[in-house]
């Protein structure tokens, strides 16, 4: 069995999950950041050449934008987490047969608060 320095455990986890939190380490920064300062925002022991890879596979989705910093490239996202949240809504609204009934059911899972602040949103009468 190879050697398990303590990163390769940490790099199995969801690709997915992995980019989820590279895109909040870049939001909350609000500034380019290089792999190594994500890489030190991130849970300890994430192997660097991962998070280059992700960072990389980011860019190539189009969710981040890239620029020399000496050697290496800082990143910092196309959007706003708002804004690509609301893309991804809007993406999941698009792929249901029946628009309704997505929308009814997001509208059961919703916290009184979020419910609340969506009509408000809606305006008077709706």
């Amino acid at each position: 069995m190879a050697h398990d320095s303590g990163g390769e455990h940490a790099d199995r986890r969801a690709s997915g999950a992995l980019e989820a939190e590279i895109m909040a380490v870049l939001w909350s920064a609000g500034m380019p950041m290089t792999a190594g300062a994500v890489q030190a925002a991130l849970t300890p022991g994430l192997a660097y050449k991962t998070v280059l890879t992700v960072l990389g596979r980011l860019h190539t989705k189009g969710m981040l934008e890239r620029e020399r910093v000496g050697r290496a490239h800082a990143y910092h996202p196309r959007q706003e987490a708002a804004e690509a949240s609301a893309e991804q809504m809007k993406t999941a609204l698009d792929r249901g047969h029946d628009r309704t009934a997505v929308l009814q059911r997001f509208i059961e899972t919703l916290d009184p608060a979020d419910e609340a602040a969506l009509r408000a949103l809606l305006g008077p009468g709706e």
